[in-house]
């Protein structure tokens, strides 16, 4: 492990997830604080209700990417076998505590999945199985990311994954669910906004 090169990349994978996607889009191209409107969430799904569905897949593929290059490309800068998992949880917490942001962000349910399709591709394609049936039966994003959540946990100590990964999942998908705190006490009134 050459510690220079772990700290460049772990701060490299902390800015880039810090990139507030849907934020920045809707300022540059359609002078929208996304902030300040719908959910005001920086992230992908209030920007497709806020700004359409052109932006909404953009912000999804570009958090998604946040996630997806710090842990398959950044975590190359050094050979420690633990980098990948720092760099991915860098990434996550960029997003979520963003740099640009004064510390404030989204989620990080896209930049979370971009992480652990780089880390666990196959639970990752089981939670995003459970997050569609869950959003095809309730058309909530948010009840379809605390599903997912919840299956990463179960399927990454089903399937084989190496014990930093389980670690970091438990962590991450506490973190998801807690930051989906107002969304579940709107889904237990049946409040939530479907879409």
């Amino acid at each position: 492990m050459s510690p220079p090169f772990v700290s460049v990349a772990v701060i490299l994978s902390y800015v880039l997830g810090s990139v507030p996607t849907g934020l920045w889009l809707g300022l540059k191209l359609r002078g929208v604080d996304i902030r300040q409107h719908g959910s005001k969430n920086i992230g992908a799904t209030n920007t497709f209700r806020v700004l359409g569905k052109g932006l909404g897949i953009a912000t999804l593929a570009g958090d998604i990417l946040k996630g997806w290059v710090p842990v398959v490309l950044f975590a190359q800068l050094d050979t420690w076998e633990y980098l990948p998992v720092l760099c991915g949880l860098a990434a996550i917490l960029g997003h979520t505590f963003s740099l640009f942001l004064w510390f404030r962000g989204g989620k990080g349910v896209a930049t979370s999945t971009g992480v652990f399709l780089g880390l666990a591709p196959v639970p990752t394609l089981i939670a995003g199985g459970v997050f569609a049936i869950v959003f095809a039966a309730t058309r909530m994003v948010s009840a379809g990311s605390i599903s997912a959540a919840a299956a990463m946990i179960a399927a990454v100590f089903v399937i084989a994954t190496p014990v930093p990964v389980r670690i970091v999942t438990v962590l991450v998908a506490v973190l998801v669910i807690v930051k989906h705190h107002a969304n579940i006490r709107r889904i237990l009134k049946g409040e939530e906004s479907r879409l």
